[in-house]
């Protein structure tokens, strides 16, 4: 078969791998705990100036 070529056979072979379902994975949810905190005081200027000396630093 060459580049690009798609026969039946492949098609088939696609059509079988999309319809697979895999469950095999665990359905359990994460539980995180702790907190959250969001700052949004500054100003954007300070806030680029924090961002200039980190990269530099």
């Amino acid at each position: 078969m060459s580049m690009g070529a798609y026969d039946e056979d492949e098609h088939e072979r696609r059509e079988k791998q999309a319809a697979a379902v895999d469950t095999d994975f665990d359905d359990e949810r994460t539980i995180y705990h702790g907190s959250v905190e969001y700052d949004s005081g500054e100003s954007m200027e300070a806030l680029l100036d924090q961002f200039e000396e980190m990269k530099s630093g």
